[in-house]
């Protein structure tokens, strides 16, 4: 096993902006858990820089956001440039929410790789993550 594949992989799970269905950013925050992945559940409400600095301090190599607003391209944006921000490219951003395909084409041209709608799978939200971790650790050398 190498180290790579040993750590835990850690995942901030939040909400951004004025959102205030939560309900399934704890269903997935738990799926992660109970897969094995360190999660820290900030909340609702939480503003980009916020959860930027979370990241920072939790050494987190996962932000999912759930966003069920119309805002989820504007407020993904913001997240990203904040973790910009404090040289945080390495940290591997995944949406779940409401989408259309113009929605996915403009947030992985943001660099979001992982979009998730409505009834996927969490194995599936699990293996993503752990894969596109696993890959950004190997190219970093951890």
């Amino acid at each position: 096993m190498t180290a790579a594949t040993s750590a835990p992989v850690r995942v901030i799970v939040s909400k951004v902006g004025l959102d205030g269905h939560d309900r399934g950013a704890k269903v997935i925050a738990r799926g992660m858990r109970d897969a094995g992945m360190e999660v820290i559940y900030a909340g609702l409400r939480r503003q980009p820089d916020e959860l930027a600095e979370i990241a920072l301090q939790e050494d987190a190599d996962c932000i999912g956001l759930s966003i069920l607003s119309g805002a989820v391209v504007p407020l993904t944006r913001r997240v990203v440039a904040a973790l910009e921000a404090r040289g945080m490219e390495d940290v591997l951003v995944v949406v779940g929410g409401i989408t259309s395909p113009q929605i996915e084409t403009e947030l992985a041209e943001i660099g979001v790789e992982g979009v998730f709608g409505p009834g996927t799978p969490i194995e599936r939200v699990v293996s993503f993550t752990r894969e596109q971790v696993g890959s950004r650790r190997s190219q970093q050398g951890r």
